[in-house]
């Protein structure tokens, strides 16, 4: 196999590894090979050479005894570095949670998430850990403190964020799918830049256990692939009740790779008008028009909704989600566990100097913002206010699926725009989750679906646009009903970021 060629769907993988046709063991060799090249993208934080050989081994120890494989047979797959693996460093691309600095050092988890195990059940090979943005906050991946990733249709532009490098090495083609995390837009957004697909479930449809938390009512694991039948079926695997969290849903799994051969006919789709106002790039625009006129050729009914409290998507995200991140992260405090300065004197100076050191800018600047929002005097004002604003935009949503069964947007406002554009200007970086942030705000379920890509311009390449899905929470299938759809007629079907 050639270690740039993009590797087979989930689906063809699974099927060729059960029937003897392919190797878990070759398979796994390739996807090191893949990951050892896509080096100078910086998607990677670790590389595990040696468990993922016994993985897929063991794996084909077990189809040569005649036993049953699992529904992710030999299938390569990398974890967001947020998620807590058993046998791997853990530390959500922060200084904090090493002992020097230094990635190797890292802390390592006595367990792995839930999500984790489920994969390593379904016999997935897990290749390793991706890069990311510090406590996923960030919207470009240039917040890690790791160094940033690198776009793999243009290396000088950003994958998005926060799951930049879940997206990036799915894209590369070092790896079929990979799962990040979702708080604002974090799995959707990087996916419409690389140009793959990512789901972001239900509030509650998939256990956060060992998930390193940012803001706990908002995130929520999922999965990015290269096609959305792949998406399907990993989240049928991470998907469903955990004793582990109370947070998650004593819901069934839907059947949601069968949702993918669902005929759309009749099928209702909303199209918002709040999300193609002022600030969106045409040639976004452009490429959402091209789904909507395609699903309608395919039977779907276009609906006109509206949405009207999405201008306040963006102050009331930056409440609740800093507010739950100042107390969530207070407990890394150089005491139990991670960093601690050499320095520290006193408990105080301990506490601060091990947080100054270990904690990047974005990160700081969060914490302060939440901080203030929950002190004394300033509560009511600003948290109480975001709360009561997010149940009116949960409300336009359960008004606008009364008439339409999917919405249909776009997901970023512009292609991925350039590394070190919008560091200094944290207000525009925060400006490129307009479109995610309500359904994060809401708990329904989304995602993202490659729809064009962008005319060359002089030395700037063709890049992805990505269109966004939205349904009721715990509606799944129709996600993938509808993006199953649009992908069988789309001219950027198994488009691969060129080799570099």
């Amino acid at each position: 196999m050639s270690s740039r060629s993009r590797p087979d769907s989930i689906r063809e993988t699974v099927a060729g590894v059960q029937s003897g046709q392919l190797s878990p063991i070759e398979l796994t060799r390739d996807a090191l090979a893949r990951a050892e090249a896509d080096a100078p993208l910086n998607c990677y934080l670790h590389v595990g050479t040696e468990a993922a050989m016994q993985s897929a081994e063991a794996i084909a120890d077990k189809a040569k005894a005649g036993n049953p494989l699992g529904p992710l047979a030999g299938v390569a797959i990398a974890i967001k570095d947020a998620l807590c693996t058993i046998d791997a460093p853990t530390t959500a691309a922060s200084r904090i949670l090493t002992r020097d600095g230094n990635y190797t050092s890292g802390w390592r988890p006595a367990y792995d998430a839930t999500v984790v195990q489920r994969l390593r059940d379904a016999d997935a090979v897990l290749i390793g850990k991706t890069n990311m943005d510090e406590f996923a906050m960030g919207s470009s991946n240039e917040n890690s403190a790791f160094g940033n990733v690198r776009n793999p249709w243009d290396p000088s532009r950003i994958p998005g964020g926060s799951s930049g490098g879940s997206a990036a090495c799915v894209a590369s083609g070092s790896v079929a799918a990979s799962l990040g995390s979702d708080t604002g837009g974090s799995i959707r957004q990087p996916a419409s830049h690389c140009g793959v697909v990512g789901v972001k479930p239900s509030y509650g449809r998939v256990s956060r256990y060992g998930l390193i938390a940012f803001a706990s009512s908002l995130d929520q694991v999922g999965p990015l692939a290269n096609d959305v039948r792949g998406a399907a079926r990993l989240l049928e695997v991470i998907a469903g009740p955990d004793q582990h969290d109370s947070t998650c849903a004593q819901r069934a799994v839907g059947k949601y790779e069968s949702a993918c051969d669902i005929v759309p006919k009749g099928l209702r789709v909303g199209v918002p008008e709040e999300y193609f106002a002022e600030g969106l790039d045409p040639r976004v625009q452009q490429a959402v028009t091209g789904v909507i006129d395609a699903l309608r050729e395919q039977g779907c009914e276009i609906v006109n909704v509206k949405l009207p409290h999405t201008q306040y998507g963006i102050s009331t995200y930056y409440l609740i989600a800093t507010a739950e991140a100042s107390s969530n992260l207070s407990r890394f405090d150089g005491v139990r566990f991670g960093m601690r300065h050499e320095q520290s004197g006193d408990l105080l100076a301990t506490y601060e100097n091990s947080r100054g050191a270990g904690f990047g800018t974005e990160v700081k600047r969060r914490i302060m913002l939440g901080t203030y929002a929950l002190s004394s005097g300033y509560y009511d004002a600003y948290y109480r206010k975001a709360q009561q604003v997010r149940t009116l935009i949960r409300r336009d949503f359960d008004q606008a699926f009364e008439r339409a069964d999917v919405l249909l947007t776009p997901v970023s406002p512009t292609v991925a725009f350039s590394l070190g554009e919008r560091v200094q200007d944290p207000l525009q970086m925060y400006l490129a989750d307009v479109y995610t942030l309500p359904a994060s705000l809401a708990g329904i379920c989304g995602m993202s679906v490659p729809a064009a890509l962008s005319a060359p311009d002089g030395p700037t390449p063709a890049l992805p646009i990505g269109v966004q899905l939205l349904a009721p929470a715990f509606r799944e299938e129709v996600l993938f009903t509808a993006g199953a759809a649009w992908e069988r007629v789309s001219p950027v079907r198994g488009s691969v970021a060129p080799p570099r």
